[in-house]
């Protein structure tokens, strides 16, 4: 660690402690200026004397460290920026100097005696545990702390703008603080604000996923950060005489690709070049079974002799270079020239580049049928895990609840017992059962074992019953009910809520049950979507848009069953936690 990234280090932090206290103080000020009901002036004052004392302080601190000299090149205001790369041992002898040095702070500001032993004892142990992670620290010779220094530059109306919103922001929640006091809309405010800022920081990684499925590859990194509005290039269609395009029909699929052999009798050999599953394939076919289609080109721009042209690319030479063949100004259409990539720059427009998701099921096998059998497997997943799951934890919670049999207290207790064995415990025994039923490489694992119950949706079903007042049930019996009748019609509708969040949860975990398609299945005819989409992941690692496609396919369900059953949920979630249940 050399001496000018300490200094660094140390007037970074300063700087932001400055500016800290800066917005504190003008916190404070704008307060004392629309704020007068329940203010404490006095105290008010002595905040704003600490803020500002702080914030000239360590502002005048920082402006007298000789910082690098490359900071100061560029124009504009530039926030420091520091990070500290150490062993987590460092990492925590400083997480214990700074509880050390908080407590005598506070001990510093105690009201009495007793208060700052206190104070003064905590500090101490504080400085004991840091001690033993520094012994930890020296004790490698290897461990070293390194500074990673830097900065983001800001224009003086970028700067400008902050500040302006920053007043405008306060002003704003001053003033609606002020003006809903008394009628209890201003935590109402609040709390609606930091639900819509939490939602908007949790939704950026789906926005992301969405956007990043409709972009081209050049968009997936840039210089610039994230590109978070997608552009697409520009195309038009194109018959290459040279080498043209067929369209037909290979094994029941339809087919594209480019002939590589004429026959004497008037067949064609075709390389197949879409769908992608089967790219590289070759079939013989009659001609008069095919048809030529246009196939697109991108369009390009770029300068000859100072003149700006456009053009579309009619043909890429193994060399990397392009010919272009001109389609403006009009002087130069109908002309083609060889340019180098570098030459020349695509034209785009905004827009979503949808082929992402065709080309994604274009890479599926054929025998999946572009993703059905996927489809089909998951879905019979989720239906018999939900059904079996209902059915089975509903019907054993109520025979708890409220049957009545010798050992039922005991057999509970057994039941929720098995809660505390790991998943790991239990792997190898039903595999060798499943594996003696002639299961492996069926769907049967996955679902039949939903239809012997589980221990907490038992549990929760049953102090669900439990609340259930007993007049409903003796009323039943009273009208002839059978326990089947009075669990089926009385017991049961009591209880949507509870079988609402039961069907999500299990909906969701058998939607996105990876571990057990990975154990008992094997071909792709068995695999449900979330098999397929880790291996797909495996195949097209390098290809995030394809990817990202194939995500948004795979997660848009789950979506859509939350939003519908999401009254359901919360309810139910609700009643799960009032009355004792």
């Amino acid at each position: 660690m050399t001496t000018s990234n300490a200094l660094y280090a140390i007037g970074t932090l300063l700087s932001w402690i400055g500016w800290i206290a800066g917005v504190s103080a003008i916190w404070i000020i704008f307060k004392m200026l629309f704020e007068k009901v329940g203010l404490d002036t006095p105290r008010g004052l002595r905040s704003l004397t600490v803020s500002g004392l702080v914030a000239g302080i360590c502002l005048l601190t920082t402006a007298l460290i000789p910082m690098h000299a490359a900071t100061k090149t560029a124009a504009g205001f530039r926030i420091p920026l520091v990070w500290f790369v150490m062993p987590y041992s460092a990492w925590l002898a400083a997480y214990c100097f700074a509880m050390a040095a908080y407590r005598v702070v506070q001990a510093m500001v105690a009201i009495n005696s007793e208060e700052r032993m206190e104070r003064l004892k905590a500090a101490g142990i504080w400085l004991l545990v840091l001690g033993a992670f520094a012994f930890l620290y020296k004790r490698d010779s290897g461990n070293k702390i390194e500074i990673i220094t830097g900065g983001v530059w800001l224009i003086p109306q970028t700067l400008g703008a902050i500040l302006f919103l920053t007043a405008a922001g306060m002003a704003a929640m001053i003033a609606a603080g002020r003006a809903a006091a008394t009628r209890g809309y201003a935590r109402t405010i609040v709390t609606q604000a930091a639900l819509l800022a939490g939602s908007i920081i949790f939704g950026l990684p789906f926005a992301f996923l969405v956007i990043t499925s409709f972009k081209e590859d050049r968009d997936m990194s840039s210089p610039n950060g994230i590109v978070w509005i997608p552009r697409v290039q520009d195309t038009v269609p194109y018959f290459d005489k040279n080498k043209p395009v067929y369209e037909g029909v290979y094994q029941g699929q339809t087919v594209q690709g480019t002939p590589i052999e004429k026959n004497a009798n008037g067949t064609v050999k075709i390389d197949i070049s879409k769908p992608m599953a089967i790219r590289g394939t070759t079939f013989v076919a009659p001609l008069s079974s095919l048809k030529v289609i246009p196939v697109p080109i991108p369009i390009v721009a770029g300068k000859v002799d100072g003149t700006q042209f456009n053009g579309k690319v009619i043909r890429e030479n193994d060399d990397g270079s392009r010919v272009v063949e001109f389609i403006s100004p009009p002087s130069m259409v109908g002309k083609s020239q060889v340019f180098a990539p570098a030459d020349v720059e695509p034209v785009r427009h905004v827009g979503l580049r949808l082929a992402n998701y065709s080309d994604a099921i274009d890479f599926l096998p054929p025998e999946t049928h572009s993703g059905l059998v996927y489809l089909k497997n998951t879905l019979i997943l989720v239906v018999m895990s939900v059904l079996g799951t209902v059915l089975s934890s509903s019907i054993v919670a109520y025979a708890f609840s409220r049957m009545r049999f010798p050992g039922r207290d005991a057999l509970f207790a057994v039941l929720l017992s098995t809660m505390m064995l790991p998943a790991a415990v239990t792997l190898l025994p039903q595999f060798l059962i499943f594996r003696s039923l002639g299961w492996i490489d069926t769907l049967y694992p996955l679902w039949v074992p939903a239809f012997f119950a589980s221990a907490f949706n038992v549990f929760l079903l049953r102090q669900f019953f439990k609340g259930i007042p007993m007049e409903l049930e003796d009323a039943a019996k009273i009208d002839g009910c059978s326990y089947a009748k009075t669990f089926w019609s009385v017991m049961l509708p009591q209880i949507k809520p509870a079988l609402a969040v039961i069907a999500v949860w299990t909906f969701m975990g058998a939607w996105n049950n990876f571990m057990g398609p990975l154990i008992y299945v094997n071909s792709p005819e068995n695999m449900p979507l979330s098999y397929a989409l880790q291996l797909f992941q495996g195949d097209r690692s390098g290809e995030p848009g394809l990817l990202m496609a194939f995500a948004t396919m795979c997660i848009v369900p789950v979506l859509a069953v939350f939003f519908f059953a999401q009254r359901y949920f919360i309810e139910g979630v609700t009643l799960s936690g009032l009355g004792g249940r």
